[in-house]
């Protein structure tokens, strides 16, 4: 009884890739494009291109207006620094760019941005503030063992986390004797903890999960749950009785893995500075008037009529309310 989802296949946050296909830079399930600025030349690798730069809550990529072909994709796992110095355009000159200095593989990239746009500092604040949010929510993607999260018996929660169950009597099988402790299953995460020493505990994000099956093992059947290679390759034992206890455990995890793969939460949290509006959201459309010339030929008429009686001609209108009296004659000497 066993299932696997091969931790996701994740690779957008982790990689730098060049000149992938269209699919690639598409976001995955999870991925949220945060701001898309359409005016960023990459001045390090195509200076004097025009490209298309958008920032996820996952990666930064760029690709040029002439040929999609030409693309970037740079995941924040593998951002080093991220530095805003002078850099020499050929579309724009000397301007304020995003330098921005990676490690991947074994080898170093930098990569040198500059906004087309004068004056529009989106490209330094959006990319910052989405970078120390990624690297400050680490929880959400990360194995963790004997870390503090937990105080007092209680989960410390991460923003967005609803603990989902708790479940009592769960025998970590990590040592010879195994030690007693409390299960946690939330959106996120299975975290679990010993009863007798609380900083005795491990985290799961269900994004580092491979395998989770039930299976025999020397204290009898057993949960096992085998993480990816990224987060270390462990793999946990926990024993739950009495065995329909168990399959139920088993049941539900699987359940809130599927549900997590689904719609993963990444744990990225941001805040844009309000976009300027596009020319045709700023445009107000013309509104021809309704001019009924019949109106004045009316009065006209009444102006002939009496134009030898010095009659006043009273004309009434929705709108108009006035009265027109013709000229008296005089005479000349």
């Amino acid at each position: 009884m066993s299932s696997s989802h091969d931790a996701f296949g994740i690779w957008q946050d982790k990689e730098i890739r060049f000149d992938v296909g269209a699919s690639l830079l598409a976001p995955r399930r999870g991925e949220l494009i945060i701001d898309e600025l359409s005016q960023v030349e990459d001045t390090k690798g195509n200076n004097g291109e025009r490209g298309i730069l958008q920032v996820s809550n996952l990666r930064i990529t760029w690709h040029s207006q002439r040929s999609a072909k030409t693309n970037l994709s740079i995941g924040y796992s593998a951002i080093v620094s991220i530095n805003i110095r002078t850099a020499e355009s050929r579309l724009r000159g000397a301007a304020q760019a995003l330098y921005v200095l990676t490690k991947f593989g074994g080898s170093s990239f930098e990569f040198i941005f500059t906004n087309l746009v004068h004056n529009s500092p989106r490209l330094f604040s959006t990319v910052q503030a989405v970078f120390r949010s990624y690297d400050t929510s680490k929880m959400y993607r990360e194995l963790k063992l004997r870390g503090g999260i937990i105080r007092d018996k209680n989960l410390l929660l991460l923003p967005k986390e609803q603990i989902y169950s708790k479940i009592e009597g769960v025998w970590n099988l990590s040592s010879d004797q195994g030690n007693l402790g409390t299960m946690l299953v939330t959106n996120v995460r299975i975290v679990w903890f010993a009863n007798l020493a609380e900083n005795f505990n491990v985290s799961i994000p269900y994004i580092q999960i491979r395998f989770l099956k039930v299976r025999d093992s020397k204290f009898g059947m057993a949960l096992v749950i085998e993480t990816s290679q990224r987060s270390g390759g462990y793999t946990l034992g926990f024993r739950v009785d009495p065995v329909e206890k168990l399959t139920d455990v088993h049941k539900e995890l699987d359940s809130m893995w599927k549900t997590y793969a689904a719609n993963p939460e990444f744990g990225v949290a941001w805040s844009v500075e309000e976009k300027p509006k596009a020319l045709q959201d700023l445009t107000v459309p013309r509104i021809e008037e309704d001019v009924h010339i019949t109106v004045w030929n009316t009065v006209l008429a009444c102006m002939r009529i009496h134009v030898h009686t010095y009659k006043a001609c009273t004309f009434k209108h929705a709108h108009i309310h006035t009265s027109i009296s013709a000229p008296k004659e005089t005479s000349a000497n």
